[in-house]
């Protein structure tokens, strides 16, 4: 298949599934259309388009190919209109959401080689593309980034896939990375969500910080009243 075909798939179908996983979390939280479609929108597009404008080649691929825009538009309209509440439609979600996830690592590192860009440039460009969508939906409804710590291994995926996309890639094996990137999301997705993998967090015992600051500090203060008495003249 030509590569410029199977990306443009690739890249679509990334879209079509982030829409309705952004716009799934418009129905949790109570919103109404204009909320569906605003974090659809943003989950489906966000990442391509901050890519785009860091390559700087020009418009966002996501203005200028309207099936991305329809794609994440229909994708928010059916979440809104089709109630993903069931188990076998969580499931489908979770799905969706790796699947999708290892689409864009592929399709956004590719876009870095096929710019001329060095291998780990290439890579950022995978992760953002896959993650940067995610993390605006998160912080336009006020939550801290699923990716942030004590969430099952996602953006580690990102980031694997996105180097065997490279890789592949620069040995002229463009379907096989593809292919192989989108299968290691899938896979190790599905495994860090069934068996909780998640990177380790480092824990603050503030009440132990706050007893050493406290400690550091009443020392400082009474070395410096011995210095002033030891310089302050006998009466």
């Amino acid at each position: 298949m030509d590569p410029e075909v199977l990306f443009r798939i690739v890249d679509v179908a990334g879209v079509i599934a982030y829409g309705v996983i952004g716009a799934s979390l418009a129905r949790r939280l109570n919103y109404d259309l204009i909320g569906y479609l605003t974090l659809g929108i943003v989950n489906a597009l966000g990442g391509g388009m901050i890519r785009d404008s860091l390559l700087g080649t020009g418009f966002p691929v996501a203005l200028t190919d309207p099936w991305y825009l329809a794609g994440a538009i229909g994708a928010s309209v059916f979440a809104y209109l089709v109630p993903l509440e069931s188990q076998w439609s969580r499931r489908s979600l979770v799905l969706a959401d790796v699947l999708a996830l290892g689409c864009w690592s592929a399709t956004g590192a590719s876009k870095g080689i096929s710019a001329g860009l060095a291998p780990i440039p290439s890579i950022f460009l995978g992760v953002t593309t896959a993650v940067a969508g995610g993390v605006m939906r998160d912080i336009i409804v006020r939550q801290t980034p699923a990716i942030f710590g004590s969430n099952p291994l996602y953006a580690t995926f990102s980031i694997v896939a996105a180097g065997v996309m490279v890789i592949f890639q620069r040995n002229d094996m463009y379907e096989v990375g593809m292919g192989l990137s989108i299968l290691i999301c899938l896979i190790f997705g599905l495994a860090a969500r069934r068996y909780r993998w998640v990177l380790p967090v480092r824990q603050m015992n503030l009440l132990a910080d706050s007893r050493r600051v406290f400690k550091r500090e009443h020392m400082t203060n009474l070395r410096r009243r011995s210095r002033r008495k030891a310089t302050e003249p006998d009466a």
